[in-house]
């Protein structure tokens, strides 16, 4: 799986979040409103954020369910193999300490 998925998801169930909760907002700020057309707006603006706040939900319990699966078969190859995991590890430190004295 690549890592760079798993920030860009994040981002944007954050930023669904924060596009509902302005929603929401603005149904309670035109609430004393009148009118057929906006109580028929404000009826299928609610309908659709309780669609858009179970999808979020959804969107967020199934990042977390691959982020665990991630980390438990990582957890799993490192104790059967320790060693090649510690060869790794020390590469990559040797690389971000030769990338780091470069500055």
């Amino acid at each position: 799986m690549n890592d760079t998925t798993h920030p860009s998801k994040d981002k944007l169930v954050s930023d669904l979040k924060v596009v509902v909760a302005d929603a929401e907002e603005l149904l309670k700020l035109t609430a004393d409103q009148a009118g057929d057309k906006i109580a028929d707006v404000r009826g299928r603006l609610t309908d659709r954020l309780a669609v858009a706040k179970e999808r979020i939900i959804d969107a967020e319990a199934a990042l977390l369910q691959t982020t665990k699966k991630a980390a438990h078969a990582t957890d799993e190859y490192v104790h059967a193999h320790p060693w090649q995991s510690v060869g790794v590890a020390a590469g990559v430190a040797f690389l971000l300490g030769l990338l780091a004295g470069r500055r």
